[in-house]
């Protein structure tokens, strides 16, 4: 299966960008032409999933008393009479994780070859141990 990555381009105009963008079509694209070195940049992603699960774990609420009659992991009330229905605000059981999620401003220290290219590639000026940058039984 192939590796899809979405990447905005920018600058320009539009004829330029799809101009631009179709020159690259089937070919192989490397990280150490689009990135630089302390550059900072957005990364998305989504966040680990963890299923299904109820109000007390998901939103953090405090459980009922011990005398309670329909349950103790549950919310007491979830609203007023009126309006007749439940408000978005109540907490609700249902889906905790795997969430679509930005992180903004993260800084590039160092770029990589492939392991095939350089195979000690966590070599540095100041540490001369020749040793890979992913562990020895993999992550």
């Amino acid at each position: 299966k192939a590796h899809i990555k979405e990447i905005q381009i920018n600058g320009g105009s539009k004829a330029a960008k799809v101009d631009f963008v179709t020159n690259l079509f089937e070919q192989e694209v490397k990280i150490t032409d689009d990135f630089a070195k302390d550059e900072t940049i957005d990364i998305i992603g989504a966040a680990r999933g963890k299923g299904s699960n109820g109000v007390i774990t998901r939103w953090g609420c405090t459980r009922l008393v011990c005398k309670s009659h329909h349950g103790l992991r549950k919310v007491g009330c979830t609203g007023s009479w009126h309006p007749e229905r439940v408000q978005f605000q109540v907490p609700r059981c249902g889906q905790m994780g795997y969430h679509h999620r930005t992180e903004i401003n993260k800084k590039i220290y160092r770029k990589g070859k492939a392991l095939k290219d350089e195979p000690h590639n966590a070599m540095t000026e100041n540490d001369l141990t020749e040793k890979n940058i992913t562990p020895m039984g993999g992550f």
